[in-house]
């Protein structure tokens, strides 16, 4: 039993991941936050198997977010890996302003080495910059949406 929790999500974290949608004083039985652990769990394995075959059959050892991203498409989790994308994207931008910064902060000299560790491979899609992530939550008949301000 303890060799099979050692493969799951924290329990801690998966609660703390549903309180932040519920209201404050809402309660969350220790059975809801078991089940969320385990699907959590599945779906994470499902679509990291399934980046991985691909990367397999292209001789890759290592999964990327673009493996992710694609492997959620072709799931037909087409919402979930657009918002990927978007995300990934945004990471990815953030990552190469800051090694801009640690460059110019470490001396003159350092400013012309190229950084190859931002190379991406990103979707046609994505090649133009964002502005924020948008979120979108889908009530049934009601759609409705927010931009992430960061």
């Amino acid at each position: 039993m303890e060799e099979e929790q050692d493969k799951l999500l924290p329990i801690a974290n998966v609660g703390r991941i549903m309180k932040q949608i519920l209201t404050p004083n809402a309660k969350i039985s220790k059975e809801a936050k078991q089940t969320m652990q385990e699907c959590a769990t599945e779906f994470i394995s499902f679509v990291t198997g399934e980046a991985s075959d691909k990367c397999q059959k292209e001789n890759r050892k290592t999964v990327n977010g673009d493996d992710i991203c694609w492997a959620l498409s072709s799931l037909g989790f087409d919402d979930y890996a657009e918002a990927i994308v978007r995300y990934l994207h945004k990471y990815r931008e953030v990552e190469r302003e800051r090694s801009a910064n640690q460059h110019k902060a470490s001396g003159p000299e350092q400013e012309n080495i190229e950084d190859s560790s931002h190379v991406s491979c990103q979707p046609q899609q994505q090649i133009e910059a964002r502005k924020g992530i948008e979120f979108r939550i889908l009530d049934k008949g009601n759609g409705s949406s927010f931009t992430n301000p960061s």
